[in-house]
């Protein structure tokens, strides 16, 4: 069995209620794909497995990094870090995409996300200068546009994308997970 090491692990509050969370991070293994699968679907984030084998695809060839959050033993989150972004000005700018930023639903606002954006910031600036992210544009992505914001994120200037192009003044788009902003934050 492959050593696990343990990335990062903090002490966060539980604004729940319930005292402390310890969130360990941790890069993902291959037995992590059937437990990854599993959690999503249990906690209604849709993750089809042939996506999660691909990931797990993309880690091994060395195009992308997924971080895992675990709370006492129990897998609670999980993003990627693209080497390469699909987006673009990312992919032309070399600059890496924060990806596909999960936390299950019962256990969001518990310093979980912080302990990802954490390690995936200190991977990310300990290769490049700048690194981005793109954010859903309607409620349920409040939470997470807080959030960059307050990390120090700013929008990259280039406007609304739907599928990686920008949205054209007077065009009609469907307001989904496909309509995007991205942000990106430099290196201190």
């Amino acid at each position: 069995m492959a050593e696990v090491m343990i990335l990062v692990a903090k002490t966060a509050n539980n604004r729940g209620g319930g005292g402390k969370m310890v969130v360990e991070v941790r890069r993902m293994m291959e037995s992590d794909v059937e437990l990854v699968y599993r959690v999503f679907n249990e906690n209604r984030i849709g993750k089809p497995m042939d996506y999660i084998k691909e990931c797990w695809a993309q880690n091994e060839a060395g195009d992308r990094i997924t971080l895992l959050a675990f709370n006492q033993g129990e897998f609670v989150g999980s993003l990627h870090l693209l080497h390469r972004s699909d987006y673009p000005y990312f992919a032309e700018n070399g600059i890496p995409e924060i990806n596909d930023f999960n936390v299950i639903p019962a256990l969001r606002k518990h310093g979980i996300g912080t302990a990802l954006m954490d390690e995936a910031e200190n991977i990310a600036f300990g290769q490049y200068s700048v690194v981005g992210i793109g954010v859903g544009l309607y409620r349920d992505y409040g939470s997470a546009q807080r959030m960059y914001a307050q990390r120090g994120y700013v929008p990259d200037g280039r406007g609304v994308m739907v599928h990686n192009r920008p949205v054209v003044p007077g065009s009609s788009v469907r307001v989904d997970d496909d309509l995007v902003l991205y942000f990106t934050k430099v290196k201190a």
